[in-house]
């Protein structure tokens, strides 16, 4: 029985830690007033038939902290990517230079760098929501290990390292939401 104790608090941990990771891949493109290629991460194509993301379709570069430059291996979807990256509403207009589209990155303003860090906050609040579901799957389990058999006592210690590992996930959700928000919020 006492491995079904640790399964269960491995599983919650990874998950949880999946979580977390899920947040910073989300913060990655919340644009924080420089460019980087991350910004593009949710852009898709048409390429022949499939839903292709740009990344897969192109070389992106950033040459500096003011543009992106996006080279297609194949020139014919050039059009295709200018027009996917306007649609995709990120709030920069690419230029189409025949051979590359160039994408100058305008300076934020405070209004937007607050709609942004409503939008972190936001990415935080679902991982943490992610985090306390994962809490309760796990303290279901420890409810039924405990009319399993399993002693009350190790039932009980699972029930508050599962807590533990909640509120450290939860204390790291914070962490970065914090530095995401400084790092917005910089001019």
């Amino acid at each position: 029985m006492n491995d079904e104790i640790e399964f269960t608090l491995a599983e919650a941990n990874e998950g949880m830690d999946l979580a977390v990771q899920h947040l910073e891949k989300e913060l990655q493109k919340l644009r924080a007033g420089k460019a980087s290629a991350q910004m593009l991460d949710g852009v898709r194509i048409d390429y022949y038939g499939v839903m292709t993301p740009v990344d897969q379709a192109a070389n992106i570069s950033v040459p500096d902290g003011r543009q992106i430059i996006v080279q297609p291996w194949d020139k014919s979807v050039l059009g295709l990517i200018d027009k996917a990256i306007q649609a995709a509403n990120l709030g920069f207009n690419p230029k189409n230079e025949g051979e590359i589209l160039r994408i100058l990155v305008p300076p934020l303003t405070e209004e937007r760098r607050r709609d942004l860090v409503k939008k972190a906050k936001a990415e935080a609040e679902q991982a943490k929501i992610s985090i306390r579901n994962i809490r309760r799957l796990a303290n279901e389990t420890a409810k039924k290990l405990k009319k399993e058999g399993v002693p009350e006592d190790e039932a009980d210690k699972l029930e508050v390292d599962i807590q533990k590992l909640t509120d450290e996930y939860s204390a790291r959700v914070d962490k970065i939401i914090d530095l995401k928000e400084k790092d917005i919020m910089t001019v």
